[in-house]
């Protein structure tokens, strides 16, 4: 092998936020994740959120707008939607004539 080719790859420790700790070599050093195979839902088998900083709240809060006008329409305002096929019914039916 030649010299000063390849990079130092020092042992390093990978430790989870659920406490698994895992002793490999890494040219990064030793560093935090927030999910591992002990902990991941689909190793597990186990259903659990995994929410990664608000990332769920922040979806929520920026579609519950969407959802709300959707289940306010549904409600009461079913005429809403015929209103509008009859305005592009009756736009097709002009320009035909």
């Amino acid at each position: 092998m030649k010299p000063e080719v390849h990079p130092v790859y020092p042992p390093a420790r990978i430790t989870c936020a659920c406490g698994n700790v895992v002793e490999t070599r890494s040219t990064r050093g030793s560093f935090n994740v927030e999910i591992c195979s002990n902990c991941h839902p689909f190793f597990t088998g186990k259903y659990k959120l995994v929410d990664t900083a608000g990332r769920v709240d922040r979806f929520r809060k920026k579609y519950a707008a969407t959802t709300a006008a959707k289940e306010a329409a549904a409600a009461g305002g079913e005429a809403a939607p015929a209103a509008g096929a009859a305005k592009k019914a009756g736009k097709k039916g002009e320009a035909k004539a």
